[in-house]
């Protein structure tokens, strides 16, 4: 086999009429609104919410609060596991790309790609791998390597010609803040991303991501309750526009209404020293309908399918790749 891992991307345009794709992770957020009876109507109350979002943020020149729509397509990456592209291939990543209508101009302008972040070797990485090493452990450990070759794999595809062809700019990853750590409040204000914060330690999600070459900023942006996690390459501030910015804010921080409510949908924001609480009753509910305990239970089921058809296959392959590509 050859081991150049190449990669094929498949672009689908999430709106009130999306239907996940069979290999798309079904815990993925616009994956799990899209399912049972009510799937059209929380499609449409998501990217109502999006948009009233990023015209509450877009505030200049848009006295009626209308002035932008957020489209949404989701890229999803393929790994083949055959440089010729004729072998077999495996669903490796998957982000959202973000664009902006202007109505005003009649412009459809390029967002960013990354926002949600949905990977199988993850769930593998999280909901197997660190479950059966910790089992009958007196103390919670991470495995030697924890991360690296889902890390090798992902900056692999950053750097392949394959994203270069597609995307004009490195991704931006926009996560929720991690309940058992402290986020205190700096004096750093930016216009659209709001007052910077900055967490008392480190998190395994934070070394996980700093594997995928990503270091991490904490933002909560004007109006918001809590501060989001932002991932990326290079200089966040800089790289990107107010309207790049805002069209990642408006559409993460919406699925993080939805799904971590007792966090974004806080009743009060947080404060100086902030502490999230996934126990907070203070918190509104969207009209949106999810299974937040069902979402729990795949992550093991597909981090099962990730250990089934793709690490123990090529085990050997996986590890000599790895090797080669170790820094």
């Amino acid at each position: 086999m050859n081991t150049d891992f190449t990669f094929a991307i498949k672009h689908l345009r999430f709106d009130e009429d999306y239907c996940p794709a069979d290999n798309t992770r079904i815990t993925t957020n616009f994956a799990n609104l899209a399912r049972g009876e009510s799937r059209q109507q929380n499609l449409r109350n998501t990217l109502a919410m999006i948009n009233n979002r990023f015209n509450a943020l877009a505030q200049w020149d848009n006295p009626t609060a209308d002035r932008y729509a957020v489209e949404l397509e989701i890229i999803s990456v393929e790994l083949l596991l055959d440089a010729s592209g004729r072998g077999n291939s495996f669903p490796a990543i998957e982000v959202l790309k973000t664009y902006i209508v202007d109505r005003k101009t009649n412009q459809r302008i390029d967002g960013i790609v990354g926002n949600n972040f949905s990977s199988y070797v993850r769930d593998y990485d999280f909901s197997v791998l660190l479950l059966d090493h910790n089992k009958g452990l007196p103390a919670f450990s991470v495995p030697d390597n924890f991360g690296e070759l889902h890390g090798q794999l992902f900056q692999h595809f950053i750097n392949s010609a394959t994203y270069k062809q597609h995307f004009s700019k490195p991704p931006v990853v926009c996560l929720s803040v991690s309940d058992n750590k402290v986020y205190q409040r700096t004096d750093n204000q930016h216009p659209v991303l709001g007052f910077e914060y900055q967490p008392n330690e480190s998190s395994l999600t934070e070394q996980y991501f700093k594997k995928m070459g990503l270091q991490v900023r904490y933002f909560m942006p004007p109006g918001s309750a809590a501060p989001l996690a932002f991932y990326f390459f290079g200089d966040l501030l800089n790289d990107y526009t107010n309207l790049e910015l805002i069209s990642t804010i408006s559409t993460m921080e919406t699925f993080q209404k939805i799904y971590r409510p007792e966090i974004y949908n806080a009743n009060a924001p947080a404060g100086p020293c902030y502490q999230p609480n996934l126990k907070n009753q203070d918190h509104s509910l969207t009209q949106i309908v999810y299974d937040r305990t069902e979402r729990s239970q795949l992550a093991i089921e597909q981090g099962r399918f990730a250990e089934e058809q793709f690490i123990k296959p090529y085990q050997h392959v996986l590890e000599q790749w790895s090797a080669s590509h170790a820094n």
